[in-house]
């Protein structure tokens, strides 16, 4: 398996298990406040992560977590978590997860700007009818574009910086070691989210049951995302992003009762076409003209 191609099978499988933590974190939402499940889900997931380093053999706390990339890494994080998780409660889980699929674009041109990667011409034609079709999904200047979109924008974008800092990370740092550092700065959003809102909620057993599905399946994902980000090229590991895309389509139509429109489902069909093609190209691109 190359490298390219097992980085795509990792940012898959991330992008499944991060649909599925979107939607038990929005369906907590709708018993308590969503900064209170945010940091119950980051201390969980903290919890989880330590225990993996320890038994890995390794410290938890790792010294570069104080070094300029990973707090870099973890401003972009902040930002990410913080403004997503407002979309996920405030928008369709779809939707919000539509206006995410714009960030292979971001990475790729931090990608080349920040690594210097080269991405022949065919990669970025690709890339950018791949964000053809999210713009066709959120079809901006037209009625029913919702002004709240602005907050999936943001932590797109806090998203793709966090990525590309996890890219220059220390090689040195496990898995579970930035897992670590991921789970805390998610604490402090939903530690920042509590105080903005100014509620607390007592618990029901339903929401202690979705976030214990968040913090599995959130493990699942940071783990998978972190090694796709480290293996093959970003420009063609990020697109697989737009797979995310997909999953969410299905658990907001079969948990929240979503209906996507005709535009959505075509412009998701370009979204993964796109993404194959991007696969299918995946040898290194020679420099382009």
């Amino acid at each position: 398996m190359s490298d390219n191609l097992r980085g795509a099978v990792f940012m898959v499988l991330a992008m499944a298990t991060f649909a599925l933590e979107d939607m038990a974190l929005k369906a907590a939402a709708q018993d308590i406040p969503i900064g209170q499940a945010v940091t119950m889900l980051g201390i969980a997931g903290t919890l989880v992560f330590i225990a993996m380093a320890r038994l890995q053999g390794d410290r938890a706390f790792h010294p570069a977590l104080l070094g300029k990339v990973l707090i870099i890494r973890s401003g972009f994080e902040v930002s990410g978590r913080l403004f997503y998780a407002l979309a996920i409660v405030l928008t369709p889980l779809s939707s919000a997860s539509a206006i995410l699929q714009a960030t292979p674009l971001v990475v790729a041109l931090g990608a080349v700007f920040v690594f210097g990667e080269t991405v022949g011409w065919r990669r970025w034609m690709a890339i950018l009818v791949g964000l053809g079709g999210v713009l066709m999904i959120l079809r901006p200047g037209f009625d029913d574009f919702d002004p709240l979109s602005i907050l999936a924008v943001l932590g797109m974008i806090g998203f793709a910086g966090r990525d590309l800092a996890t890219r220059a990370s220390p090689v040195t740092m496990s898995s579970a070691q930035l897992g670590v550092a991921g789970f805390i700065v998610l604490t402090f959003s939903g530690l920042v989210l509590l105080l903005v809102s100014g509620e607390v909620a007592a618990p029901t057993l339903r929401s202690l049951l979705l976030v214990g599905l968040a913090t599995l399946v959130g493990v699942i994902a940071y783990n998978a995302l972190t090694i796709s980000m480290r293996v093959g090229e970003l420009s063609v590991v990020a697109p697989f992003r737009y797979s995310r895309l997909l999953f969410a389509l299905i658990l907001g139509v079969a948990v929240f009762g979503e209906r996507p429109d005709f535009w959505t489902l075509l412009g998701s069909a370009i979204i993964v076409a796109s993404g194959l093609f991007l696969l299918a190209r995946g040898r290194p691109a020679k420099p382009s003209l």
